[in-house]
C-alpha cells in the first residue's frame, strides 16, 4: 500500500493546524483597514522588508518586469515577435510569472504583472507571503495554472504567491483523511501549482484510475475544483468538487490548516465550488479516484441545413434525440448551434465500446443522411480508445497527432501537450462570454418546441454552445448526492446543460502599439453575445451561471453563481477572513471592496 501523506511538514505544523477558528476571527468593533497599500504609498513596504521576505521564502521572491516590455521598446523587434509566437503556447504562459492564459476583456480587464512575486515550493513559503501581506496591508493574489477568463489570477500593484512549482502529483491506494475514522480509499494528492493533463497522465496513464476533472489539460488542478469543475464525464464521476476528499490551504491568519469532512467541515464544504482566490491559499488537494472504464470515446460530425425549415426541423431532431437517448450517465460534452444554419457534434462517451455507441446514434445519422434539405459537412466520426491511453502522450502522439499540440520550446518536457480544440482560447483575447445553466424540463415533450425556438434565435445571432457534461441532469443518484453536498450553485444538479455564448480574438493588449484588439469589432461581438443570450433568457430568466465561465458584467453574481448557498459561504468568509485578505472580483464577500481590491467600501 502507498503511503497515505504527501508532504511530511515540520513539527510545529501539527499544533498549528489545531489552532481554532476562534483564533482566527477579529473581536466584533476591532478596527479594518480602510485600504491596501500601492508601491507609490507611504505604507509600501521598504527594500529591507521585501529582503527579509525573500530570505524567508528562500530566494524565492523577484520584481516581476511585463513580459510585453520588448513590445513597448520595439513593437516591431524580433523579440516581439518572439513572444506573440509564444502567447499560443500555454506551457509557455504557465511558465511566464507575468503572464495569464487570457490577455484581458474588451472594457473589463487587462492583463498586468504583479509588483512581486513569490515563486513558492513549500507550504512554508505560503505562509511567509501570507503573512507579509496581511502585515503590509498588501493587495495579494494567486496564481497556479493561470486560467481565468474573470482576470482573478492577476492584479497590478500586488504581491503574487505563485503555486506553479507545487506540483507534485501522487497517488493513493488507500487514504484516510486527517483526523476521520474510515475506511481507506483510492485516491489522489496534487499540489496547488499542477495542471489537469500533468495529474491525468499521472492517475490514468501510470496507474490506471480516474480522477474527475477538467477538459483543458493546462488548466490548474487546484483553480477548477475550487470553482466547482466539470470534465467531459461529469455525468458519471460528479463534478471536480465533489471528489473533494481533503484540502491543506493557508488562511488569512497565517496558519496551515487541514479541512475535511472530519476537520474544520465548513471551511471544507466552502472550498469545494466556493470559488477561488476567497478563503485561504490552497497547498494540496486530495482528491478521490474512480476505476477505470474499458473504454472513452467521441462522436463528431457537422451537418448543414439549405433553408431555416430543414434547420428547425434538424435541432428539433437533436433535442428529441439528447432527451430520449442520451440524458444519462453515459454522454458528455459539446453541441453547437451556428449561424448560417449549421450543427456541430462534439460528443464523448464512457462505459461502452465503438460497436454500442453508434447503434445509438445511427438512426439520428440515417435521418439526417435521408433528408434532402440536410446534408453532413463532416461525416459522423465515431472512435473509441483504451481509457488508459486517453491522456498518455506517447500514445496520443503516435494514433492521434493532430488532436494534440507539443510544447515546442527547447528542452520542453515530453508530456507537455495541450488539446489542438483549446488553441484559439490560449492567450486569447475575450469579446463576450454568457453561461446559463439549462433545467432538464426545458426537455418535457410540451416545452421542447421553445427550447428549439430559442436556440435557435440565439444561433442566428452568434454560436451557442451546449456543454452537456456541465449539468448533471441524467446523473446517478450517488453522483447526485455527492455533488449536491458542494458549494457550487444547486442550478446544477437539475440542469441538463450550460448554454455558453462567446467571442474572442488572437492574443492583443489594448495601448500596445502593434498589438492592439480591434476595439469597435470587440464590441460589436460583445454586444451579439449578449443579445443572443438574451434569446435563451427568454425562456430561464433567472437561470444561474458557472463562476469559471461567465460574464466580467454578470448582475445579481451572488445569486447566479451559488443560489441558496450564498449566505453561508459568507458567513465562512467571515469567519476564515474577517478582514477581507483574500479578494477577487465577484468573489465570496467581495462585496465589502472596491471592483480592484484595493479599497473597503463597506464592513461586511
Amino acid at each position: 500500500m502507498k503511503k497515505r501523506s504527501f508532504l511530511k511538514r515540520r513539527g510545529f505544523l501539527k499544533g498549528a493546524l489545531a489552532v481554532p477558528v476562534a483564533a482566527a476571527v477579529r473581536p466584533a468593533g476591532a478596527a479594518r483597514p480602510a485600504a491596501r497599500v500601492r508601491p507609490d504609498d507611504a505604507g509600501w513596504p521598504d527594500a529591507a522588508s521585501w529582503d527579509r521576505l525573500r530570505r524567508d521564502v528562500g530566494g524565492r521572491l523577484s520584481a516581476v518586469a511585463s513580459p510585453l516590455d520588448p513590445c513597448r521598446a520595439a513593437p516591431a523587434g524580433e523579440a516581439c515577435s518572439a513572444l506573440f509566437g509564444e502567447l499560443k503556447n500555454p506551457y509557455y504562459i504557465g511558465a511566464t510569472v507575468g503572464l495569464t492564459q487570457t490577455c484581458g476583456w474588451v472594457d473589463a480587464w487587462t492583463a498586468a504583472p504583479s509588483a512581486y512575486a513569490v515563486a513558492a515550493q513549500s507550504t512554508d513559503d505560503v505562509m511567509a507571503a501570507v503573512n507579509f501581506a496581511r502585515a503590509n496591508r498588501l493587495r495579494l493574489v494567486v496564481k497556479g495554472g493561470g486560467h481565468s477568463y474573470l482576470g482573478t489570477s492577476n492584479a497590478p500593484d500586488s504581491l503574487m504567491i505563485w503555486t506553479r512549482a507545487m506540483n507534485r502529483v501522487v497517488v493513493h491506494d488507500g487514504f484516510v483523511a486527517q483526523g476521520c475514522a474510515r475506511a481507506p480509499q483510492p485516491a489522489v494528492s496534487i499540489g496547488a501549482g499542477a495542471i489537469w493533463m500533468h495529474s491525468y497522465d499521472e492517475v490514468t496513464t501510470r496507474h490506471g484510475r480516474y480522477v474527475q476533472g477538467g477538459g483543458c489539460g493546462t488548466v490548474g488542478v487546484a483553480g477548477l475544483v475550487l470553482g466547482g469543475g466539470f470534465g467531459s464525464y461529469a455525468k458519471t464521476y460528479g463534478t471536480a468538487a465533489a471528489s473533494l476528499l481533503e484540502a491543506e490551504l493557508v488562511t488569512a491568519d497565517g496558519v496551515v490548516r487541514v479541512a475535511n469532512e472530519c476537520s474544520h467541515p465548513d471551511l471544507f464544504w466552502a472550498l469545494k465550488g466556493g470559488g477561488g482566490g476567497s478563503f485561504g491559499v490552497v497547498t494540496r488537494l486530495t482528491l478521490r479516484t474512480h476505476d477505470l472504464p474499458e473504454w472513452f470515446g467521441v462522436v463528431a460530425a457537422t451537418m448543414h441545413a439549405a433553408s431555416d425549415r430543414g434547420f428547425r426541423r434538424l435541432v428539433g431532431w437533436f433535442v428529441d434525440f439528447y432527451g430520449e437517448r442520451l440524458l444519462n450517465p453515459h454522454w458528455g460534452e459539446i453541441a453547437t448551434i451556428r449561424p448560417g444554419r449549421r450543427l456541430d457534434i462534439r460528443m464523448e462517451f464512457q462505459g461502452m465500446d465503438r460497436a454500442q455507441a453508434a447503434e445509438i446514434w445511427q438512426p439520428f445519422f440515417d435521418a439526417v443522411g435521408s433528408d434532402g434539405d440536410l446534408s453532413f459537412t463532416m461525416s459522423p466520426l465515431i472512435r473509441g480508445v483504451p481509457a488508459r491511453h486517453r491522456w498518455d502522450p506517447a500514445f496520443l502522439k503516435a494514433h492521434a497527432p493532430a488532436a494534440v499540440i507539443t510544447d515546442d520550446r527547447p528542452g520542453a518536457a515530453s508530456d507537455n501537450v495541450f488539446w489542438s480544440s483549446n488553441l484559439s482560447e490560449t492567450g486569447h483575447f475575450l469579446y463576450g462570454f454568457e453561461s446559463a445553466w439549462l433545467p432538464q424540463a426545458l426537455l418535457r415533450v410540451d416545452r421542447r418546441g421553445a427550447l428549439v425556438d430559442a436556440l435557435l434565435a440565439a444561433g442566428r445571432i452568434s454560436a451557442v454552445e451546449l456543454h452537456f457534461q456541465k449539468g448533471l441532469a441524467g446523473a446517478t443518484n450517488e453522483t447526485l448526492a455527492a455533488s449536491r453536498d458542494t458549494a457550487t450553485n444547486p442550478a446544477v444538479l437539475d440542469a441538463f446543460a450550460l448554454a455558453i455564448i462567446a467571442g474572442e480574438g488572437p492574443p492583443a493588449f489594448p495601448g500596445l502599439p502593434g498589438h492592439e484588439p480591434d476595439l469597435a469589432e470587440a464590441r460589436q461581438r460583445a454586444a451579439a453575445i449578449g443579445r443572443a443570450m438574451g434569446e435563451i433568457r427568454r425562456i430561464m430568466p433567472d437561470a444561474g451561471s458557472y463562476v469559471a465561465e461567465s460574464n466580467f458584467f454578470q448582475p445579481a453574481w451572488q445569486a447566479a453563481y451559488w443560489g441558496a448557498h450564498y449566505p453561508r459561504l459568507l458567513d465562512i468568509k467571515r469567519a476564515y477572513d474577517p478582514e477581507g485578505l483574500f479578494f477577487v472580483r465577484h468573489g465570496v464577500g467581495s462585496e465589502g471592496w472596491s471592483e480592484d481590491g484595493f479599497t473597503q467600501v463597506v464592513a461586511l
